[in-house]
């Protein structure tokens, strides 16, 4: 499965790397991100693609999980 690190990058990098995993066919995957904001753009971004996005916390880095 395909890793998005996107924790320390504010937006819009963490969109900007999650379309480029999206647009690339590499589903599922997964974006780790640290901060609210890159989460709600994240989901978002991938829910406006048709991905069904599945969120986890823990420790202040959400895991979210992309899934056509």
């Amino acid at each position: 499965m395909k890793l998005v690190d996107a924790r320390g990058l504010s937006c819009p990098e963490p969109v900007m790397l999650t379309r480029k995993a999206v647009s690339a066919g590499e589903l599922p995957c997964r974006v780790m991100v640290d901060n609210p904001t890159a989460r709600e753009n994240v989901t978002r971004y991938a829910q406006h693609q048709g991905c069904q996005v599945s969120v986890a916390e823990a420790d202040g880095i959400y895991t979210l999980t992309l899934s056509k």
